[in-house]
């Protein structure tokens, strides 16, 4: 069995592509097989070499790294994209590892943290930087902070008088299937699971008084 990690680097900086390619063939265990300026060229190149491993920068003139990621996974590419990049706010982290991104990691990670992860995402394993963890982590427990429709808050205000879902369906003229939508947009903009928590979230913003 061969245990070497194949790999496609994807940047726009010619100096970083060297540095990678360096660092990779001088290590045991991985082949780099080509490079990338941009996703366009990841896309033409990673059908062409089939790696194992892409790492993909995100902000690339000439095509960027989450519409080649969304691409990738559309196609259903056997490569695993690990995202190396400087940029770990919400707009480039989320969008990223939503389009089938395996990982992501910060191009300040020291060596073998690097290595490492290209071996776990080879293997189909997240591999996230503790940066990056953690902002993903605060972005799903956040509530989204929405404002509810004014049906939401008929639904919410009937849950909260204890009305079953079928009692609500006939009190406002709409389906049972559609009080359940009602329930499941509320929760999320509560960031709640269950109908107890969404009456208790309610009363502390004073959405109920």
């Amino acid at each position: 069995m061969n245990d070497e990690v194949s790999l496609l680097i994807v940047d726009d900086h010619p100096v970083v592509r060297d540095g990678l390619r360096g660092m990779f063939d001088n290590a045991p265990g991985f082949t780099v097989l080509g490079e990338a300026a941009n996703g366009v060229e990841a896309l033409e190149r990673a059908a062409a070499l089939d790696p194992d491993v892409i790492l993909m920068d995100l902000r690339m003139p000439g095509g960027g790294g989450v519409d080649a990621i969304r691409e990738l996974t559309r196609r259903g590419a056997r490569a695993k994209v690990l995202v190396l990049t400087t940029y770990d706010t919400d707009s480039d982290t989320l969008p990223a590892i939503e389009a089938g991104a395996t990982g992501y990691l910060l191009k300040d990670a020291p060596r073998d943290e690097l290595f490492t992860a290209v071996r776990a995402a080879a293997q189909g394993r997240t591999v996230l930087s503790p940066a990056v963890a953690s902002r993903l982590v605060s972005a799903v427990r956040t509530p989204r902070n929405e404002p509810l429709s004014a049906r939401e808050r008929e639904v919410l205000a009937l849950v909260a008088k204890g009305t079953s879902n079928r009692e609500i369906a006939r009190e406002l003229f709409i389906s049972e299937a559609t009080v359940k939508t009602h329930l499941t947009h509320l929760y999320a903009k509560l960031g709640v699971n269950d109908r107890a928590a969404a009456v208790a979230t309610a009363y502390q913003r004073g959405i109920l008084g």
